[in-house]
């Protein structure tokens, strides 16, 4: 699939339209584009979880590479997601990525191997704590709200079979990370405690 961006500004999208894979217009305010869009965010704040995790000295090195490798190669999946979003399925190439149910049964496994080895939890975990895990607290709600409007947007028209299950695991896995990273940085995880509200 070969990608040539030689122009950032097109000027059409000046009158609120933007146009899909296949070339139909669409209106930017549409279930479709917020879709694929909130999917871009997430992917962005996936990266500022990446800087952290880079920048965060508190953890060994192998442990940081392996964040690192995970959350990349997450960041390439959400563009395989967003494309697939962005494209009609009559328009769908037959070699464009898009999200697999291999992909949705890889999240499942991670969640699994990383949860195994972390400590049970008694109550929620309040977002923060430090900047790694911050940063995944914040992916996991965007993707939460990415889940929302891509079921929304399922309702009236067909999106790829495995695109929800995939970001429903994904917000797991992204919980999942943010409590290992903050086990692999020192960073402190602090607990929902109803009393002290």
């Amino acid at each position: 699939m070969a990608i040539r961006i030689d122009r950032v500004y097109t000027r059409g999208g000046d009158r609120g339209e933007t146009s899909l894979v296949g070339g139909q217009r669409v209106a930017k305010e549409s279930l479709r584009i917020e879709s694929y869009g909130t999917v871009d965010e997430l992917n962005a704040v996936l990266g500022l979880a990446r800087v952290a995790n880079r920048d965060t000295k508190g953890a060994a090195q192998g442990d940081r590479l392996r964040l690192d490798a995970v959350l990349e190669r997450l960041q390439n999946e959400l563009f395989n997601l967003g494309s697939d979003l962005a494209t009609l399925e009559g328009d769908r190439h037959p070699n464009q990525p898009v999200v697999e149910e291999r992909h949705v049964k890889r999240l499942e496994a991670e969640i699994d191997e990383l949860n195994d080895g972390l400590p049970v939890l008694t109550s929620f975990v309040l977002p923060g704590g430090g900047p790694v895990g911050a940063a995944l607290h914040q992916a996991r709600t965007v993707c939460r709200r990415a889940e929302r409007v891509v079921t929304a947007l399922a309702r009236k028209e067909a999106v790829g079979d495995h695109v929800l299950a995939y970001l429903n695991r994904l917000s797991d896995l992204l919980f999942v990370l943010s409590r290992w990273a903050a086990r692999i940085h020192r960073e402190p995880e602090t607990l929902w405690d109803p009393a002290r509200s």
